[in-house]
């Protein structure tokens, strides 16, 4: 298993962030800190999140992702931009219903020497719970296949 690690950028409001191996719940804590200081920027005006040296990206990053389009909209009415030129992770993208709550292009991002690896986050096994149950109940909201595939995770993770 590769292990992955997200890249981080700003320039003049345009905010960056690129996706490499495996991104997964360890790096949810970082990406999710990340986050909340993009839509803590005075200057933001819009983000783009390359996907194209991902190979694999799992359930609780997704949600973070989707927590993401749903700030960009409130905060500038605009749809984040995904690239992605990996079949199968565009296959996982449109099946989450990402089409519908991000635009979606294979052009990779300008100034890739630009780009810093994100921190780690030093975060509770609680903290944890909280994020990965957020970030899947927001992923439930994006379709009824979604509802179905997580509820049962989201029940369990609720009950505990």
């Amino acid at each position: 298993m590769s292990t992955g690690k997200i890249q981080f950028a700003e320039q003049e409001g345009t905010f960056a962030l690129k996706f490499v191996g495996e991104v997964r719940l360890t790096l949810s804590s970082a990406l999710d800190a990340t986050i909340e200081t993009i839509f803590g920027a005075r200057n933001f005006t819009t983000i783009i999140i390359d996907l194209t040296e991902t190979s694999n990206i799992d359930s609780t990053t997704l949600g973070l992702l989707a927590k993401l389009s749903i700030l960009s909209r409130q905060k500038v009415g605009l749809l984040p931009t995904l690239v992605t030129t990996n079949p199968d992770i565009t296959r996982l993208l449109e099946s989450m219903g990402f089409d519908r709550v991000f635009n979606i292009v294979e052009t990779p991002v300008p100034c890739p020497e630009c780009l810093h690896e994100m921190p780690a986050q030093d975060v509770s096994e609680e903290q944890v719970k909280a994020k990965v149950l957020e970030a899947h109940r927001i992923l439930m909201e994006l379709n009824e296949h979604n509802r179905a595939a997580f509820r049962d995770l989201v029940t369990a993770l609720e009950s505990h």
